[in-house]
């Protein structure tokens, strides 16, 4: 699950910066794969609700030790913002379950696209050819990765894509109206609107139920089910990483410059479908290979050159 916050940067430890980084991605690379796993038992709702209440508790303790208050200053910017990002993991969360995650993550990692392109159409940003070029290779590159059948067009492949669409409003909310909130309130507030998320597709469920389908398929539209201490180890996991991956990339950004940290968040790119191989037997092919090397030069490109205003 990828994360981003937003913050000033600070001139401090590039090699503690990358590597706190890179720790945030191994984990996000490996906790993503357990959704599959869960997927088989559980709804999205009650995975969505499960995780909040295992995540909450940490976080509590966390502001208790002085990292930061949970109340945010901007109450509606830090709830739009909220709403945007976990929005955005329902779509992404979804295509993990139903899909091999590097075609999850390859649809998520639209969002620097996506940024750029609304702050062009909508916010007056101007850029150079660079970027463009940037843009459309960082396109290129997701069609290489999701490969979708045009003669039989799955709706299903959308799904990581709307996720990115998501997750790059929300990140365009962070940098404009959210910049001086803390990290815990912001946590909070998304893990508040992720459980509430979660809550109303249950409730839904119980009120219209839907065709449940067996496994993984079933993930969007199964309501609650008993028993799960069997996958207790999978919840917990899933709180601690929601709060771990964030910590970590919170950090990441205090220490290093945003534009050299950035880059370092596509190791998740590499990360997760090997971690898939090795549990699932997922196996990328050559255009596939290709289309996360296009994402990863277009992303570290767009970062690289945001700092320079080109």
């Amino acid at each position: 699950m990828k994360q981003v916050v937003s913050l000033p940067s600070h001139a401090g430890n590039q090699t503690a910066a990358a590597q706190a980084m890179l720790a945030a991605m191994a984990i996000i690379g490996v906790t993503d794969n357990a959704v599959p796993l869960m997927a088989e038992t559980i709804g999205l709702g009650q995975f969505y609700l499960l995780r909040t209440l295992v995540a909450l508790p940490i976080l509590w303790a966390m502001s208790q030790m002085g990292f930061g208050t949970l109340l945010p200053h901007r109450v509606g910017a830090v709830v739009l913002r909220a709403m945007l990002v976990a929005t955005s993991m329902v779509f992404y969360f979804s295509a993990v379950a139903l899909m091999p995650i590097a075609q999850a993550l390859a649809g998520l990692f639209t969002s620097p696209i996506i940024i750029v392109v609304v702050s062009v159409l909508f916010m007056r940003l101007r850029i150079g050819l660079v970027r463009i070029a940037a843009v459309i290779g960082g396109f290129v590159g997701v069609m290489f990765v999701l490969q979708p059948d045009f003669s039989a067009f799955d709706w299903m492949i959308l799904l990581p894509v709307a996720g990115g669409f998501f997750y790059a409003l929300g990140s365009i909310v962070t940098g404009t109206m959210c910049k001086d909130e803390s990290t815990v309130s912001m946590l909070f507030v998304y893990l508040l609107a992720q459980g509430m998320i979660g809550g109303l597709f249950l409730a839904g469920i119980e009120l219209w139920p839907l065709p449940v389908a067996e496994g993984a398929e079933g993930f969007v539209t199964r309501g609650w089910v008993w028993p799960v201490w069997e996958m207790s180890h999978l919840i917990l996991l899933q709180g601690f990483a929601a709060v771990g991956g964030v910590f970590l990339i919170t950090k990441a950004y205090q220490l290093g410059e945003a534009s050299f940290v950035a880059v370092f968040e596509y190791s998740v790119l590499l990360v997760g479908p090997a971690i898939a191989w090795l549990a699932y037997g997922q196996v990328l092919n050559f255009g596939q290979i290709f289309g996360i090397g296009l994402i990863v030069l277009a992303g570290s490109t767009l970062a690289l050159r945001s700092s320079k205003g080109a």
